[in-house]
C-alpha cells in the first residue's frame, strides 16, 4: 500500500566539498525503492545487500557528482554472485547516450570467465534501459559513406536524411562535438532543438512521453522545461494519487532570465554569405553564432507551471554560480518556500528555506513534507537553517539569542558577535545542533561534543586534562516544534 513518498538523502554536497558524498537520493513508495542519481557513495551509504533491493536508478544528467558510481553499480549487478538482474536504468534518450560514452572504458571490455580472452561486452549486457521522456524525431548520426569514410547527417526516426533547409550540424572547433541547428517552422528561426523545445513539443518530439508506470500505481515522469544547466538534463516527478515530488536537478531557476531566453531574438553572426549558409549541411565553429532564439515561448510557459502542486527538492548555490540557482535569486523563482527542500548546498550556508543534509529522511504526505525521526514525523519550522564544518544547525528567533542573522546582497550569514562588514542584521536566534534529527543547544567551546550512542540516545561528552565524562541530554525538538516559545511575529529585532 502506498503511504506517502519517503526520501532518504544519501548525499547533497557539491563536487568540490570537503564533506563529500556528492548527490544521491533513495525514494521509497510502498514496497518500491528507486535511486535518483548515484554521485553519493552507494556502497558506503546502502551496502550491497540494500542495493540488491533497488528497483531502478534514475540519472538526471552526466556530471560526475550525479553519476559517479554508475559504472561500479552496473559492474556490481553483473558480477555479484547472488544477483541475476541487470541494472535497471530510467533516463532520457540523450542522457543514456552520454552514459554509454562515459562508461565505455569501464564496461565495454573484460576478461572471459576463464580469464583466457579479452572480450567485448555490450552495454545492454549490463543495463536494462527504460526510457523516460519522449524520443526526438530527429538526430545526428555518423553515416558510412563507403571507401572507409563516414560523415555526419541529420536523420528522422525512419532513417531518412533531413535537408539543410530544415536542419544543419555545427561542429565545435573547441570540442569536436556536433550539435544540431534546426529551422523552427513556427518562428521561422534557427534554434538548437535540444534547448528550444519542451518535451511536449510535437515539432521535435514524438507524442509518447514514456511516463514510467510502477506496478504499485505511481508514476515516474521526466520533465525538461525548467531544467537549464548547459548539458542534457531532466527533472524527475514521482506522482501518486495524493502526492507529487519533483527533483528539479541542477538548474538555473530565474524567471527573469527565462523570459529573456524566450523573448529575445538574436542576430546571426555569419562568416559566409546568406546563400551559402542556407545551402550548407555542416558548419564549423560556435553554434551560438547561428542560433536566433534560445527557448520557445512554449518552454517558458511549461517551465513556469512545472512545480504546481508539488513538493520540490531543488539544487542551490550561494552566489555567482552560472549553472545553479543562486540563493539570492530564489525570490525570482516560481518556487514556494513551504514546498521546497534545498539541496546540493555548499559546505557552509545559511538559509531561511529548509536545507537538506546527507542521511536525513523526509516524507511527503499530501504535498506537505516532514522529517522522519525514528517513528515520528516532524514539521520543519525553524526560522533559519545553517551548515558549517560538517554540522547542521537550526535557529529559532529570540530577542536575546546568542547569534545574529545577517543579510548582504541577498545572502545570509550567522555570527555570535555583532560585526561590521557582514551586512544588515536581521534578527537574533537561538542555535541548536541537529543530531540524528534531534535538537540540542549549540556548544560554544571545543571541550565538549554531542555523541549518538548505540541505543539512540544523545550524550554530551566533556573533555578535561584528566579524561572525559558524559551525560545523557534531552532532545529539545518537541518543545520547539510545539512552539513552546514566545511568538515573535510582531517583534522588531533591530
Amino acid at each position: 500500500m502506498v503511504d506517502g513518498i519517503v526520501v532518504k538523502v544519501l548525499g547533497d554536497y557539491g563536487p568540490f566539498s570537503r564533506i563529500g558524498k556528492s548527490i544521491g537520493y533513495q525514494v521509497t513508495i510502498g514496497q518500491s525503492s528507486y535511486l535518483v542519481d548515484c554521485g553519493a557513495p552507494l556502497f558506503q551509504q546502502l551496502g550491497g545487500h540494500k542495493l540488491k533491493a533497488i528497483n531502478g536508478l534514475i540519472v538526471t544528467h552526466c556530471h560526475d557528482d550525479h553519476k559517479r558510481w554508475f559504472s561500479d553499480y552496473a559492474l556490481f549487478n553483473r558480477y555479484a554472485p547472488d544477483i541475476s538482474n541487470k541494472l535497471r536504468l530510467l533516463t532520457s534518450e540523450g542522457i543514456n547516450e552520454e552514459l554509454i560514452k562515459a562508461s565505455g572504458p569501464a564496461l565495454d571490455r573484460s576478461l572471459s570467465y576463464d580469464s583466457k580472452n579479452v572480450i567485448d561486452i555490450a552495454y545492454e549486457d549490463y543495463v536494462d534501459y527504460k526510457i523516460i521522456g519522449p524520443l526526438a524525431k530527429y538526430r545526428v548520426i555518423s553515416r558510412d559513406e563507403g571507401n572507409g569514410k563516414s560523415g555526419l547527417s541529420v536523420i528522422d526516426r525512419t532513417g531518412k536524411s533531413i535537408g539543410p533547409d530544415r536542419a544543419k550540424i555545427v561542429v565545435s572547433n573547441k570540442t569536436g562535438r556536433p550539435r544540431m541547428l534546426f529551422k523552427d517552422p513556427n518562428y521561422g528561426e534557427w534554434v538548437e532543438p535540444e534547448n528550444f523545445y519542451t518535451f511536449s513539443s510535437e515539432v521535435f518530439y514524438e507524442n509518447n512521453r514514456n511516463i514510467y508506470a510502477n506496478n504499485e500505481g505511481f508514476k515516474i515522469e521526466a520533465i525538461k522545461a525548467p531544467v537549464w544547466h548547459g548539458i542534457s538534463g531532466i527533472g524527475i516527478k514521482f506522482i501518486t494519487d495524493e502526492e507529487t515530488l519533483t527533483f528539479s536537478s541542477d538548474t538555473v531557476h530565474d524567471r527573469v532570465l527565462w523570459e529573456q531566453l524566450y523573448s529575445e531574438k538574436r542576430a546571426q553572426r555569419l562568416s559566409i554569405s546568406r546563400k551559402e549558409f542556407e545551402a550548407v549541411s555542416i558548419l564549423y565553429g560556435d553554434i551560438n553564432d547561428y542560433i536566433e532564439r534560445i527557448w520557445s515561448e512554449e518552454r517558458f510557459a511549461e517551465a513556469i507551471n512545472s512545480f504546481h502542486g508539488s513538493v520540490v527538492i531543488h539544487d542551490i548555490a550561494v552566489r555567482n554560480i552560472a549553472v545553479h540557482t543562486d540563493y539570492s535569486k530564489l525570490k525570482s523563482t516560481v518556487l514556494k518556500k513551504n514546498k521546497v527542500i534545498l539541496t546540493h548546498s555548499p559546505d557552509t550556508m545559511t538559509s531561511e528555506w529548509v536545507l537538506s543534509e546527507a542521511e536525513k529522511c523526509f516524507k511527503i504526505k499530501e504535498n506537505t513534507f516532514f522529517e522522519v525521526v525514528g517513528d515520528e514525523l516532524y514539521p520543519l519550522n525553524a526560522d533559519v537553517y545553517h551548515k558549517e564544518a560538517g554540522k547542521y544547525y537550526v535557529g529559532y528567533k529570540n530577542t536575546k539569542g546568542s547569534y545574529v542573522v545577517y543579510e548582504k546582497n541577498g545572502v545570509l550569514s550567522l555570527s555570535s558577535n555583532e560585526r561590521l562588514g557582514l551586512g544588515t542584521p536581521l534578527y537574533r536566534v537561538d542555535l541548536y545542533e541537529d543530531i540524528a534529527g534531534n535538537y540540542f543547544p549549540k556548544l560554544e567551546n571545543n571541550d565538549a561534543e554531542y555523541r549518538e550512542r548505540t541505543d539512540g540516545r544523545i550524550e554530551l561528552v566533556r573533555f578535561t586534562d584528566e579524561g572525559s565524562s558524559g551525560k545523557i541530554v534531552e532532545n529539545e525538538r518537541d518543545r520547539l516544534v510545539k512552539k513552546d516559545i514566545i511568538n515573535y511575529a510582531n517583534t522588531k529585532y533591530y
